[in-house]
C-alpha cells in the first residue's frame, strides 16, 4: 500500500457543486465550500422546500437531487449508507467528468446488515457498484464537530489530516484541494481497495491526526479487527451514562483503534 505519495496544496478553480444531503456533515461542506466561493446546490430527501431556510442561511441554493447532479462538476453524497440504494439511477445522464464524491460510513446496527461488506468488500467499492459510477471517499473519517469546528489555515501545526481515497488521480486531486479548503490536510490514502484503512473500527477513523499520525495509522490499520472495533465502540457510546464529550469520544477512539 502506498500511503501519502502526493498532497496537493493549490487551490481548485471556482467550481458548481451539488450536494446530497442536508445533516451535519453535508450542512457543513456546504457552508465551507460557498464561503470559499464555490457555487452550491444542496438537495435532501425530503425536497427543497424542506431545507430552503437553511440553505438561505449558509449561502447555497435548495434543489432536487436531480438538479443537484445536473451542470455541476463535483457531487458529494452525505446520505445514510443504506441510502444509496434508492440513488441506482440518478447518475445515468451526468456525464463521465463529473466527480463523485462518498461521505459516508457503514454501521450496521442502524443500516441493516449488508452482506457484501460484512464479508470485507471496502464500502466506498460498493458504493460505487450501487450507484454506478466510481468514487472518491473524503470527509467520512471525521466527527460532524471536528468538521464544523476544528478547521484551520494551512501551515498551521495542530492541523489535522483526512484522508482521501480514490482511483482516478484527477478527480482524487481535485478532492483534496476541496478538502483543504474546509480546513484541513488532504492525505492521499490509496485507492477504493485500500479505502477500508478510512472506515470506521480503524485506527485513522475520527482520531483527529496530523499528516504524520495520519500516515502511521492507515498503514497500522487492521481489516479483521476494525468491524470489531467499531461495533465495541457504538456499544459503548450508546450505553454510556451521560453524554460522552467531543473530546472523550476521540480519546476513546484512539484508544480502543490503536
Amino acid at each position: 500500500m502506498k500511503v501519502g505519495s502526493q498532497l496537493y496544496l493549490t487551490k481548485v478553480t471556482i467550481m458548481k457543486i451539488g450536494i446530497i444531503g442536508a445533516g451535519n456533515i453535508g450542512a457543513t461542506i456546504a457552508r465551507k465550500l460557498a464561503a470559499s466561493g464555490h457555487n452550491i446546490k444542496i438537495a435532501n430527501s425530503k425536497g427543497p422546500d424542506s431545507i430552503r431556510d437553511l440553505a438561505n442561511s449558509i449561502g447555497v441554493t435548495a434543489v432536487t437531487k436531480e438538479e443537484a447532479v445536473t451542470d455541476v462538476d463535483v457531487v458529494v453524497l452525505s446520505i445514510p449508507f443504506s441510502s444509496y440504494l434508492a440513488l441506482s439511477g440518478l447518475f445515468k445522464e451526468v456525464a463521465d467528468d463529473v466527480i463523485i464524491v462518498d461521505t459516508s460510513n457503514y454501521y450496521p446496527f442502524r443500516d441493516g446488515s449488508i452482506a457484501e461488506v460484512d464479508e470485507g468488500k471496502p464500502e466506498s467499492v460498493w458504493v460505487s457498484e450501487r450507484i454506478g459510477r466510481p468514487v472518491v471517499k473524503a470527509w467520512n473519517a471525521l466527527l460532524a464537530e471536528t468538521l464544523a469546528n476544528k478547521g484551520l489555515a494551512q501551515g498551521q501545526p495542530s492541523r489535522i489530516a483526512i484522508p482521501v481515497a480514490g482511483d482516478d488521480n484527477r478527480a482524487e486531486a481535485v478532492i483534496q484541494d476541496l478538502v483543504e479548503e474546509t480546513g484541513f490536510d488532504a492525505l492521499a490514502s490509496g485507492g477504493l481497495s485500500d479505502s477500508w484503512r478510512q472506515q470506521p473500527g480503524t485506527p485513522a477513523y475520527c482520531t483527529e491526526l496530523d499528516l504524520t499520525g495520519l500516515k502511521a495509522a492507515l498503514l497500522a490499520a487492521d481489516k479483521d479487527r476494525a468491524p470489531l472495533d467499531r461495533d465495541a465502540l457504538i456499544k459503548e457510546f450508546s450505553t454510556a451514562q451521560g453524554s460522552l464529550s467531543h473530546d472523550q469520544i476521540v480519546a476513546r477512539n484512539r484508544a480502543v483503534t490503536s
